[in-house]
């Protein structure tokens, strides 16, 4: 059985929401997003087994924590 890899843009679909308002708040934004919004979406990522990926949360912040 093949691994397969749920997408941010599928959590957004499940909630009902845009895919920025699921990144927002998966990815720990500053900007506010309303309760029952962000309750959607961690309900949805939580039910499709949404795991973030850190090599693209690290491309799209283009800073990275490791210490070289």
């Amino acid at each position: 059985m093949g691994s397969e890899h749920v997408t941010l843009e599928e959590v957004a679909r499940k909630a009902g929401v845009s895919l920025a308002t699921a990144s927002r708040v998966l990815n720990g934004s500053t900007r506010q997003v309303g309760e029952k919004l962000r309750e959607r979406v961690t309900a949805s990522a939580r039910e499709l087994g949404y795991l973030p990926n850190a090599s693209a949360q690290t491309l799209a912040r283009n800073s990275s924590s490791l210490v070289g």
